[in-house]
């Protein structure tokens, strides 16, 4: 049996990337909910920070469908 270690090293790296990628998504979208709650207390308006969440949202629901949609299809 052969292992190509070079393809296994590849999907790897890949995998890697996208995980922290899809988690720092993940992350700015809680942030930016957390900017709405501050926001409220000090009586100000925070409707950038909530769009800039929900698009991070959007952007990780788009990442997990299309993976799920390589495994699939």
């Amino acid at each position: 049996m052969h292992i190509d270690w070079a393809a296994l090293g590849s999907v790897f790296g890949v995998s890697l990337v996208i995980t922290v990628a899809l988690v720092g998504l993940f992350t700015l979208g809680i942030v930016g909910l957390t900017k709405r709650e501050s926001a409220a207390a000090q009586g100000g308006s925070a409707a950038l920070a909530v769009s800039g969440a929900y698009v991070c949202f959007a952007l990780c629901a788009a990442a997990v469908g299309y993976g799920i949609f390589l495994i699939v299809a």
